[in-house]
């Protein structure tokens, strides 16, 4: 190689080299869970039901489909958190949280979860609408909104659906809290959500037994 390309390539190995060391660091995240259910009281299992019940994860749109713990500050503006972020993106943990909170209810036993793709008697899908923190004239507080829908398994027919929607004021606005107050919202909305799911189920049992 002559002299002339020798410096040829030394000077693209040092421009790339400077290239690279004037790129943007990552930004450092702490990493959160979604904390643990607060478990209530299980249900005899006298009353389990005789049906399947398969858990699909929530549709969402760009601005929740990621790790990113999202906060609305002021009229329709979605931020985030910097350094934070959810251990996975926010449909998949409401999907986990559904997951424990109807095998900690245990009034269904038969529970699967889409990633499984089993078949089962009916199937809860829906919508999340609203994952975040939000700035209002009342404080800051947590909301979550989940348009639920429970789908008969065999023909996709939509049984019944219902809007769900928790609100959690919070007294701290620093991320721990933050991520405390989510959990108290999910906790809240499990709470509705499997009651009104098993109220459903067991009545489109019945309405086919009758048929």
């Amino acid at each position: 190689m002559s002299r002339t390309c020798r410096y040829l390539a030394l000077a693209v190995a040092l421009s790339l080299g400077s290239a690279c060391s004037i790129l943007p660091k990552p930004e450092p995240a702490d990493v959160y869970r979604l904390p643990l259910l607060q478990v209530t009281q299980p249900a005899p299992a006298s009353s389990a039901a005789n049906w399947s019940l398969r858990l699909n994860k929530p549709l969402a749109s760009d601005a929740l489909n990621n790790p990113k713990i999202a906060v609305v500050p002021q009229g329709d503006l979605i931020s985030h958190y910097k350094g934070a972020r959810w251990s996975d993106p926010a449909p998949l943990l409401l999907r986990n949280r559904m997951l424990d909170a109807f095998q900690s209810d245990g009034r269904v036993p038969r529970l699967s979860a889409d990633d499984s793709n089993l078949q089962a008697d009916y199937e809860l899908a829906g919508e999340l609408q609203a994952f975040q923190s939000e700035y209002r004239a009342e404080g800051l507080m947590v909301v979550i909104r989940y348009d639920a829908r429970l789908v008969q398994g065999r023909d996709q027919r939509i049984l019944a659906s219902r809007r769900f929607e928790v609100h959690q004021p919070l007294s701290d606005k620093d991320v721990p809290a933050v991520v405390s107050g989510f959990g108290a919202a999910s906790d809240r909305l499990m709470a509705q959500l499997v009651d009104w799911t098993l109220a459903q189920a067991n009545r489109a049992q019945v309405q086919a037994k009758n048929q």
